[in-house]
């Protein structure tokens, strides 16, 4: 008789030939360990499959993402999985990258440091890398980084972007050394209406029960050709790696050969103070200029300014700015002390660019309020709001396209004594051209300008198109 007996976990049957059925047993059982061994490798095999198609769509979907300027969207989608794909390279350089260009620095350098651990060759990573450095004001670092990309073979554009970084790390570290920027620029060209006036001859007044007036010449639209000339400087003088005082002058001359007492002049300086944090930079400057008009009534000047202008500017990425400004101005018309007015203006805006800065483009917004400081004369103060638009597009490396927008309301406030109505303006601006670069940096820029106020009083209609070419080189 047999007995079975139970040895760990198998039932073997023992008999009087114990050694014949004990290796056919053993065997059988063999087979199916065997047979279960290898069915657990082809599961292993179809889930690494698996996962690695899932991982695969999982990065495919990030460098999407990233490519479309949604950062955020792509770290929310890779955040998930850092746990376990920690280390791999691909996975850490979109991370990178995606956080870097989020504003999210500290956690950029993480993932890029993992990459350069496995990758030390990786130009990207150690560009980037370098990126995230300086933004964290981590110069020394952010210096080595750039320092060796710029010794690989890159391209001519990254060897100046480089650069510059490099040129801002010099001047963060450089104490409180002065350094300045000049500007030339000369102008030739055509005007079709150099005063800004209406085309007709003669005005109905209603205050005088719509008798009609014949206006002299100087208020009739002038044509002439213009010549120009600017010069101008802007200084920087560093506190700290993080504080500057700013400032600057800028004096403008535009000549009318036939319209001579419509030549115009324009004289600027600012002086403030800038300070930088992150991606974030605050600026605070104080203006005064005055605005010439060569006409003989006006030998004291048409206008003078005064006043100070607040300025938050966030870097969301390289090729995303966001800015909002507060603006205020004393206006003073030496000759019409009536005109004065205190101007102050909200605006809020924001800049742009595909990845690699080209093509760019910006869009603002503002409004406020101009009111005068005479009550008998409450119909020259209005409530302005605009919109500005614009961008650029590079052709080639000499030459590149750009062009702009404007619209703005101006709703006054009292009712104009002479032609009983409240004045209401809309203006339209448009103008485009293109940048030359030619040798030795100067910059040609051929362009055509136009502009239309459109108000519900005929004096104050007018259009006005130019077209001229500038000359400009910066130092």
């Amino acid at each position: 008789m047999s007995a079975p007996v139970v040895f760990s976990g198998a039932v073997l049957a023992v008999s009087r030939g114990p050694g014949h059925r004990l290796r056919r047993s053993g065997a059988n059982e063999v087979d199916m360990r065997m047979r279960r061994s290898r069915t657990g490798l082809i599961a292993l095999l179809l889930l690494t499959a698996v996962f690695q198609a899932r991982a695969d769509e999982l990065l495919t979907r990030a460098r999407a993402l990233q490519e479309a300027d949604e950062p955020q969207a792509a770290i929310e989608l890779l955040l998930p999985e850092q746990t376990s794909r920690a280390g791999e390279p691909e996975y850490d350089l979109l991370l990178g990258v995606s956080a870097l260009e989020a504003g999210r620095d500290t956690e950029a350098v993480f993932a890029l440091e993992r990459v350069l651990a496995l990758q030390p060759g990786n130009l990207t990573a150690r560009a980037q890398l370098a990126r995230a450095y300086y933004n964290l004001k981590e110069f020394e670092a952010a210096r080595r980084e750039f320092e060796a990309v710029r010794a690989q073979a890159i391209t001519a554009e990254t060897a100046r972007t480089i650069e510059r970084y490099l040129s801002a790390i010099r001047q963060a570290g450089g104490g409180a050394r002065l350094t300045a920027r000049f500007f030339l620029e000369f102008a030739a060209g055509y005007d079709s209406n150099v005063n800004g006036a209406t085309d007709l001859s003669l005005i109905a007044i209603p205050a005088f029960n719509g008798l009609e007036f014949a206006l002299d010449a100087s208020a009739q639209e002038q044509d002439d050709a213009f010549f120009s000339f600017a010069i101008g400087a802007a200084l920087n003088a560093p506190l700290s790696a993080r504080t500057a005082i700013i400032g600057g002058l800028g004096l403008y001359q535009r000549l009318n050969p036939q319209q001579s007492d419509f030549s115009t002049g324009y004289l600027d300086g600012w002086l403030g103070l800038s300070f930088r944090r992150g991606r974030d930079t605050w600026t605070a400057i104080g203006q005064l200029n005055t605005f010439l008009l060569y006409a003989p009534d006006y030998s004291g000047g048409y206008r003078n300014a005064a006043g100070a202008t607040v300025q938050w500017t966030r870097d969301l990425t390289p090729y995303r700015q966001w800015t909002a400004y507060l603006q205020y101005a004393a206006l003073h018309y030496p000759n019409e002390s009536e005109r004065d007015t205190d101007r102050l203006i909200l605006g809020l805006g924001h800049a742009f660019a595909v990845r690699g800065g080209d093509p760019s483009a910006y869009v603002g917004v503002y409004g406020g309020v101009e009111r005068e400081r005479d009550g008998k004369f409450d119909f020259l103060g209005h409530r302005p709001l605009g919109i500005r638009l614009g961008g650029q597009k590079a052709l080639s490396d000499k030459y590149w396209w750009f062009a702009s927008l404007g619209y703005e309301r101006r709703d006054y406030r009292g009712e104009d004594p002479s032609f009983q109505t409240t004045r209401r303006d809309r203006q339209f601006a448009a103008a485009t051209g293109i940048h030359f670069l030619l040798e030795n940096d100067w910059r040609l820029s051929p362009q055509v300008s136009y502009i239309r106020n459109a108000s519900n009083i005929e004096l104050n209609e007018y259009d006005r198109w130019q077209a001229y070419a500038t000359l400009r080189y910066d130092w």
